[in-house]
C-alpha cells in the first residue's frame, strides 16, 4: 500500500514541476546521470535513407493543442522535422532547449518543426511549451494515434522520443532514435535535406 502511495506521490511532484515551469527539472536530470526511471527509450542511433530509397509521402492530419488542424499539405515544398514525445518523459525533456535552438535556426530557412505528444491533453503539452520555450506546434495524438500510424508504414518510431527529418516531398529522409544527444547531427540531417535539389 505504501510503495503505491509513494509512486502517484512522486508523479504529482513531477506533474507539477513541469507546471509550474521551474528551472529545475530533476527528472531530465536524473535521466542524464543514467537513472532512467523506467522509460522505453531508443539508443540514439541515427538512419539516414538515400532519396532514391525513400517510400511514399506520409500524409497525416491531427490537431493541434491550440485546437487548429495540422496537416502534411502545411509543410508542402519545405522539410519537416517531426518529434514525437510526451511531457513526462525525461528524455523528452533532456532534449526539448536543443530542438528549440534548432527550431529558431531553421526557421524561415527551410525547415520547419512539429511535434507529436502521444500521451497527454492540451493543458499538460502548453504547460511543457511554457516550462521549455518550445514555439512549434505539436500534433495531440493521445486520443487516435493517428499521428503515429501515419508514419508507421514507413519508418515507425518505436520509442519516444524519436525524432523524423522529412525531405521536400514529404519523405522520411533520416531518422534519430531516442534523444538528441548531439544537436550538430540533427543539425546536419536538415542542412543537408534542405539542400537537396528537388
Amino acid at each position: 500500500m505504501r510503495a503505491p502511495r509513494l509512486a502517484m506521490t512522486v508523479g504529482l511532484v513531477a506533474l507539477a514541476l513541469v507546471l509550474t515551469g521551474c528551472s529545475s527539472d530533476p527528472l531530465a536530470d536524473q535521466y542524464r546521470e543514467g537513472s532512467s526511471k523506467g522509460f522505453i527509450a531508443g539508443d540514439g542511433s541515427v538512419t539516414e535513407i538515400a532519396a532514391s530509397a525513400r517510400g511514399e509521402a506520409i500524409d497525416f492530419t491531427g490537431i493541434g493543442e491550440n485546437g487548429e488542424t495540422l496537416a502534411s499539405a502545411d509543410y508542402a515544398g519545405e522539410v519537416l522535422v517531426v518529434n514525437f514525445w510526451y511531457a513526462s518523459c525525461a528524455p523528452c525533456r533532456a532534449e526539448a532547449a536543443d530542438l528549440q535552438k534548432l527550431n529558431a535556426q531553421f526557421e524561415d530557412n527551410g525547415a520547419s518543426f512539429l511535434g507529436v505528444n502521444v500521451r497527454d491533453q492540451a493543458a499538460n503539452a502548453m504547460a511543457f511549451n511554457d516550462t521549455y520555450g518550445i514555439t512549434y506546434p505539436s500534433v495531440l495524438d493521445v486520443n487516435d494515434g493517428g499521428m503515429q500510424l501515419a508514419f508507421s508504414g514507413s519508418i515507425p518510431p518505436n520509442a519516444v522520443p524519436t525524432t523524423l527529418v522529412l525531405d521536400k516531398q514529404g519523405r522520411v529522409a533520416a531518422r534519430i532514435l531516442g534523444q538528441v544527444t548531439s544537436p550538430s547531427i540533427l543539425e546536419t540531417l536538415i542542412r543537408d535535406t534542405v539542400a537537396e535539389v528537388s
